[in-house]
Formats: C-alpha cells, sequence, structure tokens
C-alpha cells in the first residue's frame, strides 16, 4: 500500500539586510582572486571547473611560506569586517532603543 505524501515544509527565509557589512574573505578567496586570471591566460579556452579544480591543487601544493601573504590580508580583512559589523550593531541596538523610547513616552 502506498504512504501518504505528506504536505513539504515551506522554508521560511530572512531578507539580508542590504546595508549589513560583508564578511571577511579567506585567505583561498584572496589567492583565487589574484591567480584565476593567471591559470585562464596560461590555459585559454579552460572551463570554469577546470580552472576550480587547477586553483585548488596549486593553493594545496603551497607551504605556509607562500600562503602567509594571503593570510595576513585575510586577517586584514577580518579586522575590518569586525570593525564594520560593531558599527553595524551599535546603530541597529541605537535605532531599536530609540523606537522603544516613544513607547515610554506615554
Amino acid at each position: 500500500m502506498p504512504k501518504e505524501a505528506k504536505p513539504k515544509k515551506e522554508k521560511v527565509t530572512k531578507k539580508k539586510d542590504p546595508h549589513a557589512p560583508k564578511k571577511a574573505l579567506s585567505p583561498y578567496m584572496f589567492f583565487t582572486q589574484e591567480w584565476r586570471e593567471k591559470i585562464k591566460d596560461e590555459n585559454p579556452g579552460i572551463g570554469f571547473g577546470e580552472v576550480a579544480k587547477r586553483l585548488g591543487a596549486k593553493w594545496k601544493s603551497m607551504t605556509d611560506e607562500e600562503k602567509e601573504p594571503y593570510v595576513q590580508k585575510h586577517q586584514a580583512d577580518k579586522k575590518r569586517a569586525d570593525d564594520e559589523k560593531e558599527a553595524y550593531e551599535g546603530k541597529s541596538k541605537a535605532a531599536a532603543a530609540a523606537s522603544g523610547d516613544d513607547e515610554d513616552d506615554d
């Protein structure tokens, strides 16, 4: 006897605030930004997936010393992201407090 189909639950997704600060990039992302065009130039006509494979292989073959510049860029970007997030959350809390204060005036 076939089972009854259960109704699918709708996923509720939060709308992302367009003014929210961007997250910090990983060291690998800084590496790929720098190397993607080099890989494409060395291999004309290469597909997106193949570029990703070659970038991954290059990253894995690098030593910690070779990765260090990208790690430093990540740390600087992480500090920027943390500072922006702190400022953003401070503004959000201040706005919430200001809107809450209006109700207390009665």
